[in-house]
């Protein structure tokens, strides 16, 4: 009998047409439990990690964990795992939304997606109900156009994931877009789908998902939901993650002028409070992800008549790239390269970041105007705008953007204008004045990332209340210090490799929730002993080692775990971290020590067999 987990796996043979349904390894279920876990076990065991990402060879899973569907506060999410095109790392990227619990509600934990369509298809998932049909008519949707036109073909309650033209040209960055405007983001994973030809994936279920001890489970989410109501709950809800825009830019993070400073002067422009007073349409509690308490979606609409258009967001990494790094700081301007992101089905943080890029490879000299066809210095508005468009279309010089920063800044000479790591551009967070945001950076197994290990959270927003800094007594937490950086940022990467399994969302435990209310929620549903507080974290670093093992195997090695040049040798300029550069190479040796890794950043033999890995 399965509890939490439904037991099934769906998979579809794109090239032979062929649908079948296994059954779940169970073993893997409570090894790696879900989600990322679950999805980088099957996948390392399904491919070769040296293969091209957008080659028919590698493979597409769509992830859920055992807590997704089930009611538990914030359970709403999926993972979308694969070989990432733009990094050649492994790909992981959450997105929330109704589609996720639909998966289970039909029956599935997991859909495996191989080969390639001869010609565009999309999946449509009724239950036992599995067909793959025509979607010649969908290619070149918008994400909102396919939405609607799929749901019009097979059920008014029907949950779709879809790519939009970013996905179809296979621009490296492209996402996969669920319903609600929500993105799996990160990494190329819509290049990935379409490659495979794949436009969408439609999901309608009507049974639910069995605990394994429903009272103890219910007891476990009353707990939980208490938690979550309070002041910083309610406070995410009015303003959602633009907030964030203030606080970096007060630390001096907030990424400008391609990463050249951590001040924009000018980012009372593109705060929340602007936002909220000007763009906003409405807060969505009917619409917030199943079972949410937070309900931080909300829609705005720019009436601008050069940027008009409505949409979801934008989001604080959306605002701090699109926006601070570009030095755009016309907030019309900003939302509506964000509505074209999204309707694109395109990442909106390698977005930003590519289009900083060439504009600082443009105002040094590197990048000529007649490659460009216009201006492209910081501040152009306009022009940022219609890159986007162009990066989705592949049209003009939004062909050679598409591929990305590393590849954009390479090709013109200077590689060391790529702001990221493992060639996927950073988060919203200059790492010279967050220390620790460096060594995870550059650790991460996506690379420049700054969800798989929340980092910024302790460091930036004063998140203590995790066992994790509990156990190091770190007590408010120096952003700037390095010599005590080492020990936060395996555990708390390791921490949520298990968060990132179970199928919940991050903001419930940026707001309150803790690994103990975690482990209660998972044991409760699954009726799986976790071991305890240690039985917790061992979990996680299995997770986090297996991705290292198939990023090894991709050919990466611990030359990858480095950061740009302008963060190592270019001290910030100005504000709190001023003079700064990141110290890596003095946190480096001791992470690799505590991960029980060689010098070479290598999992030892030993390692490897603690942990029960291959």
């Amino acid at each position: 009998m399965w509890y939490g987990w439904t037991g099934n796996v769906l998979r579809v043979d794109l090239s032979a047409s062929r649908i079948t349904v296994e059954e779940l390894d169970r073993p893997s279920a409570e090894k790696f439990i879900g989600g990322s876990g679950l999805g980088v076990k099957y996948l390392y065991d399904e491919i070769d990690p040296a293969i091209e990402a957008l080659s028919p060879r590698n493979k597409l899973l769509f992830v859920t964990g055992p807590l997704t569907g089930t009611g538990a506060p914030g359970s709403s999410r999926y993972m979308v795992v694969t070989k990432s095109p733009l990094s050649g790392t492994i790909a992981h990227s959450s997105a929330g939304g109704a589609f996720p619990a639909a998966m289970k509600y039909a029956g599935y934990d997991l859909f495996i997606f191989e080969g390639r369509s001869a010609r565009p298809v999309y999946l449509w998932v009724e239950d036992d109900r599995v067909e793959i049909r025509d979607a010649a008519h969908l290619w070149g949707k918008s994400t909102t156009e396919t939405v609607q036109a799929v749901i019009a073909e097979t059920h008014p309650d029907a949950k779709v994931s879809c790519i939009g033209p970013g996905g179809e040209n296979q621009v490296l960055f492209a996402s996969v877009m669920s319903d609600e405007g929500r993105a799996a983001g990160r990494s190329g994973v819509g290049a990935v789908m379409g490659s495979k030809n794949l436009k969408a994936v439609a999901v309608h279920g009507s049974r639910g998902v069995k605990v394994a001890d429903k009272a103890g489970f219910m007891a476990a989410c009353d707990r939980a939901y208490k938690k979550l109501d309070n002041e910083h709950t309610e406070h995410f809800h009015q303003v959602g993650t633009p907030f964030v825009t203030d606080l970096t830019n007060e630390s001096g993070v907030l990424p400008t002028r391609n990463y050249q400073t951590g001040v924009n002067k000018n980012a009372k422009k593109l705060s929340a409070d602007l936002l909220a007073a000007n763009l906003s349409v409405r807060k969505y509690f009917g619409t917030a992800c199943p079972a949410c308490p937070v309900a931080c979606r909300r829609v705005s609409r720019v009436t601008a008549p050069e940027y008009a258009g409505s949409g979801d967001g934008p989001e604080y990494e959306t605002i701090g790239l699109l926006g601070s790094s570009c030095d755009v700081t016309d907030l019309n301007a900003v939302t509506k390269a964000n509505f074209l992101c999204n309707e694109m089905g395109l990442d909106s943080i390698s977005t930003g970041s590519t289009i900083a890029c060439a504009m600082e490879l443009y105002e040094k000299g590197y990048l000529p105007l007649k490659d460009v066809g216009q201006p492209l210095g910081f501040g152009n508005a306009q022009a940022l705008v219609k890159l986007v468009e162009d990066i989705g279309l592949k049209r003009g010089f939004g062909a050679v953007l598409a591929e990305g920063s590393h590849r954009l800044a390479s090709r013109y000479g200077h590689p060391e204008l790529h702001m990221g790591v493992k060639k996927l551009e950073f988060a919203s967070y200059d790492p010279r004045g967050l220390q620790c945001q460096g060594l995870g950076y550059a650790t991460n197994s996506r690379g420049g990332c700054h969800i798989r290990g929340e980092i910024q959270d302790v460091t930036l927003f004063g998140v203590n209340y995790w066992r994790v800094t509990k156990d190091h007594n770190l007590g408010p937490v120096d952003p700037l210090r390095w010599d005590d950086k080492a020990p936060l940022t395996v555990d708390v990467q390791n921490y949520f490799c298990m968060i990132d399994s179970t199928g919940m969302c991050n903001f419930m435990f940026f707001l309150a929730l803790d690994e103990d209310d975690t482990r209660e929620l998972i044991e409760t549903a699954t009726g799986l002993d976790l071991g305890g507080y240690e039985g917790f974290k061992r979990t996680g670093e299995r997770i986090f080692n297996q991705e290292r093992l198939f990023n090894l195997k991709a050919g990466l090695t611990g030359r990858d775990d480095t950061l740009p040049r302008r963060m190592l040798e270019e001290p910030m300029p100005e504000g709190p971290a001023k003079g700064l550069v990141v110290h890596l190479s003095e946190m480096l040796p001791k992470y690799y020590q505590l991960r029980g890794w060689t010098p070479d950043g290598v999992p030892t033999r030993k390692k490897i067999e603690e942990l029960g890995l291959q």
